[in-house]
């Protein structure tokens, strides 16, 4: 049964069954990532002391024994030999497919791979009570919803990231990571091992790296952008032994889980410098690094520097059994290669064109290295710059330009866009989210996610691996902010890589959502749930403005108020757009029964001269960040000051715009207001001028220009006043603002050489 035409049937199965039998009672649970075809049916299997289990042990050697342990430990049921639960090799099945037929006398398990029945038994695991996850269950039987699962997953590349070079957590909390990317069907994990601000494995050819590279002086206190940095003058830092890997690597394999070891090269080496100075460019001694950002310590390509490397790569692979090496390669400064006489004539011996193409000799000498140690590399799309590595895989995070460049080059992909897949963005609109490193991107943003981007060919698609979500920890110290940034978006990054794109439904998995949060906490996770909040829009029609609210679950209302009080149960029901025809204060929160769920939502309406009027930009914001599109900039509502992503910031990424606004009817013009983003660590720049035109009711045309700056601050502020003698009476019919981008980000920030992104809030006019 195709999923679209069985949703409706599958949720209805999701509320609490109860049949004739008055003790039976089946939990209400929900599945995800939600099989590609179920078929629910009207009875139960039950599983008690007398049920029986039979596997091939040679091939199902992690998979029956796994379902055994889960049902003893959560239930205390221990599944005898027999027949009642079936594992069955079923060879025409691919690699991770299986079939899982729950019918009132049996349970049937197929599947051509250990690995296969592995994810039937994750599903099943979703079918049985939530209690069975902590051991709380408590009763002598479990009732199972029949049906009958036929699975696969849409992509073979299915996985999460997480950055231990910033803060480093232990390593329980790594393995429950894991666990939780097996419960969810993702096959890999990317560990970030290496960083500027700290090494985090031991390599025991080199102690300093234990001793030196692990360890920062002091951290950075608030954001990087805040002004002047402040530090806690305390030591950090660790490392896992070589055991402890070991350790994870065989739990991981225990959960078909392929661990990609990630080792930075040629940037991102400070602490690696740090240890032995002469591995960069001066020979000078520098510190670990104690704030974020890109630094200009890089490995020299001595012939010393890849006999360190390669001592390095040659102890991570005798830990790391999977296929990939992750070298890094993004963000790496070329200031050092720049000034450093070695470096300037190793790149006319090898006849390179510029310090891009010394960084592609350098990843295509480590890439020949480390497939002699039958390994291949993965490496940041930066790899791509002065000519792709021959056998590498592609990580494309700037976007999609990356993936499209190389898949058609014939490379593998594995897409991981800032847009869509950063779990260190903000995921809430609301002011009480805890510090992140800013961007937006909301749950349902990642749910909506396509990893095959469209301007790849039918045969070029093939090259798209899958995709992962990133977790960069900068402002991630505790092991509980890292749950609350990657739950529940790491759900949605699942089902996007099992469910084939027409297949995905963000209703649906909603609902799902809701449910799945009581399992969320019973493995004790601190997931984040927003699933309460309300959203809220300015709509613009026929020159109208209204607003409108929505929220994402079902069987609630909406309760507002418009002058800034609270709302209560007793406030309007929100019934359809609300008219704005002033400034407002629009407060709202979502009610079942009287209660209220969630936070109140708050939005501030300045109901300024330009709302209603025509606008046009001449280029398209980026596809990641195109907000509410050009209307945005004139409907009455601010960006927030920490989410530059959200959808009242329009981004543009190396363009110079022109944005033009045009009114029915001649207005007497003030000032007009807007403000940009300046977030330097995320190549977000404020451009330095901004150029004027006005448009005046006699058809004459007024100019001038402002310059902006400094651009020290998160946000550039931009006013203009329209000064005319106040015994004149001039009106304006259109406001024309020429906006030029900043351009090539400077050598010593972080993207140097790359084009600079220009975000632009709401456009005040009064």
């Amino acid at each position: 049964m195709h999923l679209n035409r069985f949703l409706s049937v599958l949720f209805l199965t999701l509320v609490v069954f109860r049949c004739s039998n008055p003790n039976v009672f089946i939990e209400e649970t929900a599945l995800i990532p939600i099989p590609q075809s179920i078929e629910i049916k009207d009875s139960y299997f039950k599983i008690n002391s007398n049920t029986g289990v039979r596997y091939d042990n040679s091939i199902f050697k992690i998979s029956g024994p796994f379902l055994k342990t889960f049902i003893k430990e959560g239930s205390g049921i221990d599944l005898m030999e027999g027949n009642d639960v079936v594992f069955y090799n079923k060879p025409q099945l691919a690699h991770e497919a299986y079939e899982l037929d729950i019918a009132p006398s049996k349970i049937s398990i197929s599947a051509s791979s250990d690995q296969g029945a592995f994810y039937a038994i994750q599903t099943l695991r979703q079918i049985l009570p939530v209690a069975l996850e902590n051991g709380t269950y408590g009763k002598t039987e479990l009732f199972l919803k029949c049906q009958t699962i036929a699975d696969a997953p849409q992509f073979e590349y299915r996985g999460m990231h997480l950055d231990v070079g910033r803060h480093m957590y232990s390593v329980d909390f790594i393995k429950k990571y894991i666990d939780a990317l097996a419960l969810l069907k993702m096959n890999t994990f990317h560990w970030h091992l290496t960083e500027d601000q700290g090494w985090r494995i031991e390599i025991k050819k080199y102690p300093k790296l234990q001793e030196v590279a692990a360890y920062r002086k002091e951290t950075l206190v608030g954001h990087y952008n805040d002004q002047p940095h402040q530090f806690d003058g305390e030591s950090y830092g660790g490392f896992y032994t070589q055991e402890q890997i070991k350790d994870i690597v065989a739990y991981a394999q225990e959960r078909f889980v392929t661990i990609i070891p990630e080792i930075e090269m040629p940037g991102h080496s400070q602490a690696a410098i740090a240890a032995y100075p002469q591995l960069g460019c001066t020979g000078n001694n520098v510190e670990v690094a104690t704030k974020w950002g890109v630094f200009e310590e890089i490995y020299c390509p001595k012939e010393s520097t890849f006999q360190f490397l390669e001592d390095v790569i040659d102890e991570v692979v005798a830990l790391f059994p999977g296929k990939y090496i992750h070298i890094g390669g993004d963000e790496a400064p070329k200031t050092r290669w720049k000034n450093c006489s070695h470096c300037q004539q190793l790149i006319k011996e090898k006849d390179l064109k510029d310090e891009h193409g010394l960084q592609s000799y350098f990843i295509a000498r480590m890439e020949r290295y480390i497939n002699s140690k039958g390994k291949q590399i993965i490496g940041w799309d930066e790899i791509l710059e002065g000519g792709l590595a021959p056998n590498a895989t592609v990580m494309s995070w700037r976007g999609t330009e990356g993936a499209v460049a190389a898949a058609r080059q014939h490379h593998n992909v594995v897409m991981t866009p800032t847009s869509h897949c950063y779990f260190d963005y903000y995921q809430s609109e609301n002011d009480e989210e805890p510090l992140a490193i800013g961007g937006f991107l909301p749950l349902e943003k990642v749910y909506q996610f396509n990893p095959i981007p469209e301007e790849l060919t039918e045969g070029e698609r093939k090259y798209v691996l899958g995709a992962q979500g990133n977790v960069w920890t900068e402002y991630m110290p505790t092991e509980s902010q890292v749950e609350y940034m990657a739950f529940p978006r790491m759900l949605a990054m699942s089902e996007v890589l099992w469910l084939d794109a027409d297949q995905k439904n963000y209703k649906d998995f909603v609902k799902r959502l809701e449910l799945f949060h009581k399992r969320l906490e019973a493995l004790d996770f601190n997931y984040a749930n927003h699933l309460y909040e309300i959203d809220g829009d300015m709509k613009i029609e026929n020159g109208e403005a209204f607003y409108e609210l929505k929220t994402q679950t079902d069987g609630k209302s909406i309760r507002y108020t418009l002058d800034g009080s609270e709302p209560n149960p007793n406030s309007v029901l929100y019934s359809g757009p609300i008219p704005i025809t002033k400034n407002a204060v629009v407060k709202a929160a979502v009610f079942k029964d009287g209660e209220q769920h969630g936070r109140v939502f708050s939005q501030r309406i300045n109901f300024h001269k330009a709302v209603g009027a025509s606008i046009s930009i001449d280029k398209k914001p980026h596809k990641a960040y195109q907000g509410s599109g050009a209307q945005g900039l004139i409907n009455g509502i601010s960006g927030s000051d920490k989410r530059f992503g959200d959808k009242e910031w329009l981004g543009f990424w190396g363009e110079d715009i022109v944005i033009t606004m045009d009114f029915e009817e001649g207005k007497s013009i003030n000032t007009i207001t807007t403000r940009f983003h300046n977030g330097n660590g995320q190549w977000i720049y404020a451009p330095k001028e901004v150029s004027y035109e006005f448009l005046l009711e006699d058809g004459s045309y007024v100019s001038d220009k402002r310059n902006l700056g400094p651009f020290d601050k998160t946000h550039v502020k931009l006013d203009y006043d329209f000064n005319t003698p106040k015994t004149m009476d001039i009106k304006v019919k259109s406001i024309i603002l020429k906006i030029p981008n900043y351009g090539m980000i400077p050598e010593g920030k972080q993207g140097a050489g790359n084009k600079a992104w220009t975000f632009i809030d709401e456009i005040i006019v009064n």
